[in-house]
């Protein structure tokens, strides 16, 4: 039904993947494969959904209806197995901010925040932002994924109040079975540590493997948790800034709901709630096939640099479009890496350091969430720069 190899101009429309390419690079004639977002259409369902709405010309002040909530619940308990009330749900206009407002309202100065590295940088920024003490566990690689390394997580969970947790992880798209979400949160629960877990990359989760919510894996893990979800990722609208928090605990929910809608930081708008909601009664079908897709671009990188560049050592994703690239082999320092791909291959990637420090030098991000013709060019423009 949906055409993924279709060629999108998306330069000009005010997107940070291209438009924000000068700013970031210092050049912008490079081929975009760094930010989280997908160059696919947006799905078709969520589109007439808004322009349903924009029929009625007023954009006054909006709330969610009832079946925004009720669509949420539901697409919750068949993926997730999540029996969610009203009252353990809140809106949050998106994701990152929601990490921010627990931070916010759930910390006192001189509070450790934990996080396995490398991770999606604004885990390492938000508690620096605010003046906490960052504790890093690093992750090691093992059959191809990441690890963790228990008795280290356990060594610093001793230092914490918080832990966010990337479930599934960013980068690399390693999905965390019950298992290990279950020691995780034996962890926390034994040395007095809440849990932020970041789901965001749930839905896209790829078959055979079936996403796991940290929430669901122990009452334990319920009671020490806070959880975010959006559609954001799944049906490329992160724009709409539309998020959803589960959170089962009823102190911990007062508290951080309580702030929310004392300072009104997460209202949401009319948009949010109707792209949403559209997205997740419609969203199925294109999901599937979107998954379906990607795989073929995942396999598409794992053929082409095994063939081409078998130097490289990749983290293929379980889960999302981003895998992560280890190009330490090649000989190169960071920086002559860099001048390659950015100067010679004209290819923009996430710089590795950015996900943890030094300790992450030759490495690199890489989206897939692209037409593979997009992706065919830019691993012909990559080998060609590091062969």
């Amino acid at each position: 039904m949906y055409n993924f190899d279709e060629i999108l101009v998306r330069k000009g429309t005010n997107c940070v993947k291209h438009d924000a390419l000068m700013e970031n690079f210092g050049r912008d004639d490079l081929l975009p494969m760094w930010v989280a977002d997908m160059d696919f259409r947006s799905p078709d369902f969520v589109m007439d959904a808004l322009r349903q709405r924009c029929q009625h010309e007023v954009l006054g002040y909006a709330t969610a209806p009832n079946s925004y909530w009720e669509t949420l619940q539901q697409w919750l308990q068949k993926h997730y197995q999540i029996e969610s009330t009203r009252e353990e749900l809140h809106f949050i206009p998106g994701i990152v901010a929601g990490i921010a407002f627990v931070l916010q309202a759930m910390t006192e100065p001189g509070d450790g925040i934990l996080v396995t590295t490398p991770v999606y940088p604004p885990f390492l920024n938000l508690p620096q932002n605010k003046h906490l003490q960052l504790v890093c566990s690093p992750l090691h690689v093992e059959d191809g994924h990441w690890k963790i390394d228990f008795d280290d997580l356990e060594w610093r969970a001793r230092q914490c109040r918080w832990m966010i947790l990337s479930n599934p992880h960013n980068p690399g798209g390693t999905v965390w079975g019950k298992e290990t979400l279950e020691k995780i949160a034996e962890i926390c629960y034994r040395n007095n540590v809440s849990v932020i877990a970041d789901e965001i990359h749930a839905d896209m989760t790829l078959p055979p493997l079936q996403h796991v919510s940290f929430s669901t894996v122990s009452q334990q893990a319920k009671e020490i948790s806070i959880t975010f979800f959006a559609p954001s990722k799944t049906f490329n609208i992160a724009g709409l800034s539309s998020s959803a928090c589960y959170c089962a605990n009823e102190s911990m929910r007062q508290r951080f709901y309580g702030y929310l809608d004392g300072y009104e930081i997460a209202n949401g708008n009319i948009f949010a709630f109707v792209g949403a909601e559209a997205a997740f009664r419609h969203g199925e079908q294109w999901l599937t096939e979107m998954l379906q897709y990607i795989q073929g671009n995942i396999d598409l990188l794992k053929n082409f640099l095994s063939a081409h560049l078998p130097k490289a050592k990749v983290i293929l994703p379980q889960a999302s479009y981003l895998a992560w690239m280890d190009l330490s082999a090649m000989g190169m320092s960071h920086e002559e890496l860099k001048e390659r791909i950015y100067n010679q291959a004209r290819i923009a990637l996430n710089d590795g350091t950015t996900f943890g420090g030094k300790d992450y030098n030759c490495c690199f991000r890489i989206n897939l969430g692209c037409p593979r013709a997009t992706l065919q060019e830019a691993l012909d423009r990559l080998v060609s720069a590091l062969s």
